[in-house]
């Protein structure tokens, strides 16, 4: 597979996860919670870089693709473990228990959560959410970046 090939691949791959997040949203009305916005950043970042890898030829901009794509799979990686419970989570989006707090505290904590938690799966298939499908396509997509990148260097020597 050529360069440019492994680049659209992988840019595609971005922004179909980002096409899958915002139908989710809009079409399925699951809204995300702030981790899951925080993944979506780093795909829109590989599309532009793929954009501009396409483009330009310049094809060493490609680690910057495999940057973008394990960035957004270490944000899904977080977020799995914070929906099993493995570590804790932002203090913003997940629940804190309620112990030793007085009553006008837990009022004050209730009226300041979130509406949608980091720590609850909203949607889930073949036991994986939504975070940890991304972190796992995420995942193939920086092994495609990384490949468009050795190949880009390959050619170019």
């Amino acid at each position: 597979m050529n360069t440019r090939l492994l680049v659209l691949l992988a840019s595609a791959g971005s922004l179909a996860l980002l096409a899958g997040a915002f139908a989710f949203q809009y079409l399925g009305g699951l809204a995300p919670c702030h981790l899951c916005l925080l993944q979506r950043w780093p795909h829109a970042a590989a599309v532009l870089i793929g954009v501009i890898v396409l483009a330009t030829r310049q094809t060493v901009l490609a680690w910057l693709g495999a940057c973008a794509a394990a960035t957004t799979a270490a944000i899904g990686l977080y977020h799995t473990g914070v929906e099993r419970g493995w570590w804790e989570g932002p203090s913003s989006c997940t629940s804190s228990g309620t112990g030793g707090m007085t009553a006008d505290q837990l009022f004050d904590q209730i009226m300041n959560a979130p509406l949608i938690r980091c720590d609850e799966v909203a949607w889930s298939l073949l036991g994986l959410s939504m975070a940890s499908w991304n972190a796992l396509i995420a995942l193939v997509l920086t092994a495609i970046w990384i490949l468009a990148a050795q190949r880009g260097r390959a050619q170019s020597s």
